[in-house]
């Protein structure tokens, strides 16, 4: 059964799949995949679950509709979830009778998809690694190309409640953050390391932080005399230095800005759309779903730069060819979800989804 526009098919995991996987933290602790829109945060406390999550946790995934359709998942089609997560998206997919490849630096994310996607046989297969690093996937290493490429950024439900983690300011654990084994460095090493211009500037940069001198002037003051081991640690120094104002916790900034600092958020992101070009068929949709501004940004801008047919300059006599165009936008802007499923799903209300279309002649 082919996705159509709006999609049919939907599917959820079983019970006895709700476990985490044997973890490579030494410090993971079992914890279920299911987690409510409270237990998130994402209204109470104002922390941002960026991927699968909300209600029924894990595997509910953002948009799976939109996605669906606008992938054009149907028999045949091959797919590389490059973002795997809980599956959630992948599973619409293979419903609809493609195969699909799913990627992600999570281990346990890996484990528990797989678990929840062996009905499916060989048309799911996975790969752990960076998205942006895909190409070294054996079946594109082999020459294959994808029918398409799904790109769900941020950090899931799962990872968040997890506090082994060390994502979440809700749930005291160590000061980790690491999306995976791959990941340099962790959290603490940021926080305990860093000079205080760059733990400045990603405040600013990654966490559009307005207070972030005086939030690294504490966290400096602090480590002087004993090193940041916690996430408690940590959210408690911010909170004395911003207080507390409403829902929002005052160190939800500061946490995703140092989230993407560790994992390296956003240059593999830009990593990742320039992969693109090289591992989809002409025809291959790209498709990308944000949930805040600086990636949303970033998606924007190289789809426009990568889209437009011609270019002008005022010094010129004519407009030139794009030498840069790979792709067509068969939709304008950004895909919304539906007030439905902001209603069933509050978490979602932030999601962009933007979709490309590698075009059939390249310059």
């Amino acid at each position: 059964m082919r996705c159509g526009a709006q999609g049919t098919a939907r599917g959820t995991a079983s019970d006895a799949d709700t476990r985490s996987a044997p973890g490579w933290l030494s410090e993971r602790v079992s914890v279920s995949f299911s987690a409510s829109v409270a237990e998130c945060g994402a209204d109470e406390a104002g922390e941002s679950c960026d991927a699968d999550g909300g209600v029924g946790g894990y595997h509910v995934p953002v948009m799976a509709d939109e996605v669906c359709g606008w992938m054009g998942a149907g028999e045949g089609a091959w797919i590389i979830d490059g973002t795997l997560g809980g599956g959630g998206h992948s599973e619409r997919f293979l419903e609809a009778g493609a195969s699909v490849l799913g990627v992600d630096r999570d281990p346990e994310a890996l484990a528990h998809a797989r678990r929840r996607l062996a009905r499916f046989g060989g048309r799911f297969t996975t790969w752990e690694g960076n998205v942006a690093d895909a190409e070294h996937a054996p079946q594109l290493r082999a020459g294959m190309r994808a029918d398409g490429l799904l790109l769900d950024l941020g950090v899931s439900t799962r990872q968040l409640d997890s506090a082994a983690r060390g994502f979440s300011f809700l749930r005291d654990g160590p000061l980790d953050m690491r999306m995976g084994p791959s990941s340099r460095r962790t959290a603490a090493e940021v926080v305990n390391t860093w000079s205080a211009d760059e733990l400045t500037r990603i405040l600013r940069e990654y966490g559009e932080e307005p207070a972030a001198r005086r939030i690294v002037s504490a966290i400096v003051a602090h480590r002087e005399s004993r090193p940041f081991a916690t996430t408690a640690d940590l959210a408690g120094c911010i909170e004395r230095v911003v207080g507390r104002r409403g829902r929002v916790h005052p160190a939800t900034r500061a946490f995703q800005a140092l989230r993407m600092a560790v994992n390296d958020e956003l240059d593999s992101l830009a990593a990742a759309l320039e992969m693109a070009p090289r591992v989809l068929k002409p025809g291959g949709r790209l498709l990308v779903i944000t949930f805040h501004s600086l990636e949303d940004r970033l998606v924007k801008r190289f789809l426009r730069r990568h889209s437009q047919a011609m270019l002008d300059d005022p010094s010129w006599p004519a407009p030139r060819p794009n030498p840069e165009r790979r792709f067509d936008l068969p939709v304008r802007g950004a895909v919304k979800p539906s007030a439905e499923e902001i209603r069933a799903n509050p978490r979602a209300r932030s999601a962009k989804l933007r979709v490309a279309r590698l075009s059939e002649c390249q310059p």
